[in-house]
């Protein structure tokens, strides 16, 4: 089967940073909608056509990934606000109620990056932002979508979700 809007593919792939630093190795194949919102854009481009056995090998800038890097994601809130186990690393869908951050977008995932006895330091940034990607990908299979999967546009719970502009599933509600 030719992979062709909307059906379902599944992936192996390394993700490493411009100078080949290891980010990422999927052994295990992960099924990914194609035609929907689980792969970027350049992804989805390289995979048009293709079938069962396809690799490459892309180059991604930020701006084709995860977009460039922006401070202004970056606050500080009160640690107050936080749980007694906050530590860096931990993600946050949201900044917490009470936040007195302006201008910082509601829908975005917050990773901690700094834990002071006063403040928090919350970054809104993807992990990926700013970073220039190789990945080295390898198409396993491919099978038609479900009606259930068109209709929600992906699968939701494909792996480690790094390729679909979302951070792994590592968030606190």
């Amino acid at each position: 089967m030719d992979i062709i809007a909307p059906c379902v593919v599944s992936l192996t792939w390394t993700l490493a940073d411009a100078q080949g630093g290891l980010i990422d190795e999927l052994a295990d194949p992960v099924e990914f909608f194609y035609g929907g919102d689980d792969l970027l854009p350049k992804v989805e481009e390289a995979l048009a056509g293709q079938a069962e056995g396809f690799e490459a090998r892309l180059h991604l800038e930020p701006e084709h990934a995860f977009g460039d890097y922006r401070s202004e994601l970056v606050c500080f809130e009160a640690r107050a606000l936080f749980p007694a186990e906050v530590e860096p690393g931990m993600q946050f869908e949201g900044l917490p109620e009470g936040a007195v951050t302006p201008d910082m977008p509601a829908d975005a995932v917050y990773t901690v990056t700094e834990v002071y006895p006063d403040h928090v330091v919350l970054d809104g940034n993807h992990p990926l932002a700013g970073i220039a990607l190789r990945l080295e990908l390898k198409v396993r299979a491919v099978r038609a979508a479900t009606a259930d999967e068109i209709e929600a546009g992906t699968l939701g719970s494909s792996g480690l979700a790094v390729l679909d502009g979302q951070p792994p599933d590592a968030t606190m509600h």
